[in-house]
């Protein structure tokens, strides 16, 4: 298991050393689905099942990996009875589901990587689309996004979620980006030269680091999809409104500040994969 320790919330991310974690892996997969989870033993066993009923249906050669957020339960133990093609690597502590991501999506290897949410809210159809558009180099970066035409919602969502979802994301756009606002879309997959390029200098450990997803993802020139996505479930969340939009709010205004004159960085990692078309920013 690996530790990887981020920067300080919200630090200047032009000054964040990519260290020896920036690196491309030699693999004989295509696919690799992260899971974050903390104190999830109930539900995750229904989420592992079902992936694994989907994925081997799509005849892609995949991995699953958990992200433990330093689980008390028996989240880091379950995917010990789900076969070789599924693992875990935990945290030591609960540091957020930021810092987990970080930790797994820099060990996890694959042609494409991706995650989504221990609930599955999305029909995984979506993840499908999101794994061809960057297998078959049309982008290194695929956004889900709820706030396309084509999404449709068929959970009921509270009042309050939607509301605080609203000005989050007013947020988003004045701040940090004016393409991607519904940076908060439980469902993102990348490249592998696209992960190591974006985890690697990824500062944020809480709920709003998928804000930094994106504003990374821009300012590194990587090419990226929006794709819609069916809001299918939306169970509990380890997302408190009382007590994390506040701290999200506050993440992304340091984003901004300490970021506000940079305006693109360089890639580390060479392309792999071939060149796609120069617009880095159309709906699929």
């Amino acid at each position: 298991m690996t530790r990887f320790d981020g920067a300080k919330n919200g630090a200047d991310i032009a000054a964040r050393p990519t260290g020896t974690l920036l690196h491309p892996q030699q693999t004989d997969h295509e696919f690799s689905l992260v899971i974050p989870a903390y104190n999830e033993e109930n539900r995750l066993p229904w989420t592992l099942t079902e992936l694994r009923r989907f994925l081997d249906a799509s005849g892609i050669d995949y991995r699953v990996l958990v992200a433990d957020d330093g689980s008390t339960d028996r989240t880091a133990t379950l995917t010990d009875a789900m076969g070789p093609r599924f693992s875990t690597v935990s945290l030591p502590r609960n540091r957020g589901k930021g810092a987990a991501l970080r930790n797994a999506m820099l060990q996890a290897s694959g042609k494409v990587l991706a995650f989504t949410d221990a609930d599955l809210p999305f029909e995984l159809d979506s993840l499908r689309l999101a794994y061809d558009l960057v297998r078959n180099a049309k982008c290194e970066v695929v956004f889900g996004a709820r706030d396309m035409a084509e999404s449709t919602h068929r959970a009921k969502r509270k009042l309050s979620r939607t509301a605080a979802t609203w000005l989050f994301r007013e947020v988003v756009k004045r701040l940090v980006s004016r393409e991607v606002i519904d940076t908060q879309c439980g469902l993102k997959a990348f490249s592998l030269r696209a992960a190591r390029e974006i985890f690697s200098r990824l500062t944020l450990d809480g709920f709003s680091f998928d804000a930094e997803v994106v504003f990374l993802t821009q300012r590194l020139g990587l090419k990226f999809h929006r794709i819609p996505v069916n809001l299918v479930r939306e169970y509990g969340s380890t997302l408190s409104l009382r007590r994390h939009t506040l701290p999200m709010l506050r993440d992304i205004v340091g984003l901004w500040w300490h970021n506000r004159h940079l305006q693109e960085l360089s890639l580390q990692l060479p392309q792999t994969e071939p060149a796609a078309s120069p617009d880095r920013h159309k709906a699929a």
